[in-house]
């Protein structure tokens, strides 16, 4: 007779957000309710609302609702004039959209290597590409191998940590290049100097996707800039280019938000620093049982940059044995993902760029390495406890903690 596997001892889902919504059901359920009183569901006051709160918590004077992060990121390249012919630099380990929204643009995706130990855009791998394999030609910066004017600069602030944008910047300065803040997981990280994720760059690209530290109830994204002339131009895009109604001087997209997410947001947003607090809170947890298992180097857990402020919208390890481990935990009834299996460099619909294994090894390496824990704010410390006890029973090769 098959004996049947251990049932759990607990279940820890990677994300679950039905207790955030309980918490907040009646405000979310009245506002909803308003905006459908209202009949107003393009372009309304809550979209007003939700553009001035987050582009003043992000330190910035304007923000553009948009359809969603891919769209906000898509839309900071169409504002700053990018396309066929151009290139932007960017790292190859990040979610596709990064690189994606630049190819849909029909500029050249240029890839830089990351820091192994925050995952974030290398400044010296950037500053040895530019002086490597970049020249000036008649006033433009050129990318030699493919003849492309290198235009801009596009670091993603990944898992909740602020990319360093001091060394970034200066190269830019130096280089004439834009900056396009991808902030997709990060609305409310600081850098040591305080300064908010999207308020350093041209442009800051943010996403509401339901698993963010904010998310809506669908799609939405919004794009935040200290410059007045570029909002505008960012607004008249998001609607097709049009100025006044049915006049188009040039072409743009629907990117608008909906007002429907732009009110649940609003409502979101006044809980936002506690969520991403208790977010911190539970990686302290993580990090302090992780010390105590002494599984290193099996197992590296992420680190804070000293004085930035994290906020964890993932907590991600580097294991060995990773794909075991995954498959261990999931027996366990621990969830868990992995961002990002396949390095852009790697994917199928990049080959035109030319790329092989081996180019950018750090990057390639995380691919293989890494793996998202639980940290939603509603876990139990039990919970965070189980789930560095079930590692630890991997890697003593005993069986996952359950009952029979």
């Amino acid at each position: 007779m098959t004996q049947k596997p251990p049932t759990p001892a607990l279940r820890v889902p990677l994300l679950d957000l039905k207790p955030q919504y309980e918490a907040i059901a009646p405000r979310v359920r009245a506002v909803i309710e308003a905006v459908c009183a209202s009949q107003q569901f393009i372009l309304g006051p809550e979209v007003r609302t939700l553009e001035a709160r987050i582009a003043a918590y992000s330190q910035c004077r304007r923000g553009v609702g948009v359809s969603s992060g891919t769209d906000a990121l898509l839309l900071a390249l169409m504002a700053l004039g990018i396309g066929p012919g151009d290139s932007v630099i960017t790292s190859p380990y990040t979610f596709f959209a990064t690189a994606g929204t630049i190819a849909r643009t029909g500029a050249r995706p240029l890839f830089c290597d990351i820091e192994p130990d925050t995952f974030n855009l290398s400044a010296q791998a950037v500053r040895e590409f530019l002086e490597q394999q970049c020249e000036r030609r008649g006033g433009a910066l050129v990318h030699r191998a493919s003849g492309t004017r290198v235009k801009a600069l596009m670091p993603v602030h990944l898992y909740g940590q602020v990319c360093p944008m001091e060394p970034l910047l200066a190269l830019a300065r130096e280089s004439g290049l834009r900056v396009i803040e991808d902030a997709a997981q990060a609305i409310g990280a600081r850098d040591a100097g305080a300064h908010q994720a999207g308020s350093l760059g041209d442009i800051g690209c943010f996403s509401f996707f339901p698993t963010k530290n904010l998310g809506a109830f669908g799609d939405a994204g919004l794009c935040v800039t200290q410059d007045e002339a570029l909002a505008e131009h960012m607004e008249v895009l998001r609607v097709h280019g049009g100025k006044p109604k049915y006049h188009h001087a040039f072409i743009g997209g629907n990117f608008r938000i909906d007002e429907l997410q732009a009110a649940v947001l609003n409502v979101k947003l006044d809980y936002l620093d506690d969520w991403s607090r208790r977010r911190a809170e539970n990686a302290r947890i993580y990090d302090a049982a992780f010390a105590r298992a002494a599984l290193g180097p099996k197992v590296i857990t992420p680190i804070a940059l000293p004085g930035f402020h994290h906020i964890y919208n993932q907590y991600v390890i580097r294991a060995r044995r990773r794909d075991e481990l995954r498959e261990h935990l999931a027996a366990a009834g621990v969830g868990t993902e992995i961002y990002y299996p396949i390095p852009l460099h790697l994917q199928q619909c990049f080959a035109y760029l030319g790329h092989a294994a081996g180019d950018f090894p750090e990057s390639e390496r995380a691919a293989r390495e890494t793996l998202a824990l639980p940290i939603y704010p509603e876990l139990s410390p039990a919970q965070l406890h189980y789930v560095v006890e079930s590692i630890e029973a991997f890697y003593a090769g005993s069986a996952a903690p359950g009952r029979p």
